[in-house]
This record gives C-alpha cells, structure tokens and sequence, in this order.
C-alpha cells in the first residue's frame, strides 16, 4: 500500500477515535486528526494531507463551509461524513466539489473502500508517466527518460517527487519536504532536503542551475510544474 497522509475531522471525540482505530488496522499510518472546522483547516495548510474525511455537522464551522474554504486553492481529494441522508445536503456537498459523500452510520469496509477509490483516482501510480519540460518520469518504476537517457531515482528522490506532483502547480513548503523525507522529527535536515532537491534537479531538468520544473519559492518551499500541452 502507497503512504497516504490522511485528516480525520468530526467533533464527536469517540468516532473520531474510532476512524483513527478503522484506518490503522487497514494499514495506514500517517493519520491527522481534527475536531472542528476551523482546527480542520489549520492541519490541511500546515500538513498537507493527501485526503480528508470530513463530518459536515460541526458547530463552530459546518464541513460545507470548510470545504468551500479547501476548494477556493485545492483539489485534495474529500469525502464528506454526516449523520443526515438527505439527498439536498448530498448534492450541496458534490456541488461544492466533495469526491464523495457517506452518511453515518456506515460500514468500515464501506469507509475503506470508498477511501481507497478515491485515492486510486487521484494519486494513480501504475504505469503513470509525467511529462515535464525536458524529462519523462515513470512513477512506476522511479526512473526519469531524459536526452535519450534513462535514470534511475533513489528511494529519497522519488518519496518527493511524489510529494510535489500530487501538489503539481502548487506550492509544498520546506517543512512538509523534510518531513516527507525524514519524518515529524524533520527540524535541522533543511540542508539534507536541498541536498536531494539538487540530486532530483539533475536528473529531471536540461539546466540544473536554471530549474523550470522544479523551482523554488524563496522563503517558502518548491513547486512542481507540469510540462504545458499545447491546444
């Protein structure tokens, strides 16, 4: 199973602890938890989840006005929990832009393969090829085609690369970087992440010095940019 980040938020304490319980015997493993709204969307910018499970009824900040917030700068993958089945509050969800929408009480087995299609979607690996400016990475095999060469990545280079394309044209600060590569205990190994950013630079771009594809923004972190097709 690939390493997903996933944020957890309901304002019911016991069902949130009972998520965590559901997605930790399934496997995974980079679990963040949030019990308001407005807790929610504090961890989404600071951590950068691959997905959010969001109850909608909260009391300080409903998940409708959470998602909205989410959708005006990101298309992280959401699917909303409520304890109401009403088709008008599943269509306002789908209309704001939520993946998908389960109403409580649910099947654990319902929860986790709802979870798992969606990440399928939206973090697919087989047999992906990403196209940039002057290289061909091949996600399924961690090697970049470049000039006629083909490259292999390490285990360090490809964690990141995974990293920013999943926030391809968005900027991932330095800090969610470090903790990619070395973990929550990432504090001091910004110069072991510039390390590994100029190894990913010379394998991926024609000029290292002069990055089109993998850039960074002074002061914040690095952003992915995707080769542009013409119309």
């Amino acid at each position: 199973m690939a390493i997903h980040k996933i944020l957890l938020v309901d304002d019911d304490c016991d069902l949130l602890e009972m998520l965590c319980s559901i997605f930790q015997r399934a496997g995974y493993s980079e679990l963040l938890t949030a019990s308001s709204g407005k807790e929610a969307l504090r961890m989404w910018r600071e951590n950068q989840p691959d997905m959010i499970v969001l109850d909608v009824m909260m009391p300080d900040m409903d998940g409708f006005s959470v998602l909205k917030e989410i959708r005006r700068t990101s298309r992280v993958p959401v699917l909303m929990l409520t304890a109401r089945g009403e088709a008008e509050d599943r269509i306002e969800g789908l209309e704001i832009g939520a993946d998908d929408y389960l109403a409580k009480p649910f099947l654990p087995k319902e929860l986790l393969l709802r979870v798992g299609a969606i990440l399928g979607r939206a973090c697919p690996q087989q047999n992906k090829l990403v196209e940039l400016a002057s290289s061909t990475v091949d996600m399924a095999n961690a090697t970049v085609e470049k000039g006629g060469k083909q490259l292999a990545l390490t285990a360090k280079e490809m964690q990141l690369f995974e990293k920013l394309y999943q926030n391809a044209g968005r900027i991932v600060t330095t800090g969610i970087l470090c903790e990619t590569i070395c973990g929550e205990f990432w504090q001091g190994y910004e110069s072991t992440l510039s390390t590994h950013i100029r190894h990913l630079r010379e394998k991926i771009e024609e000029n290292p010095s002069r990055p089109v594809s993998l850039v960074t923004i002074k002061g914040l972190g690095y952003r992915l940019n995707l080769k542009k097709v013409s119309p």
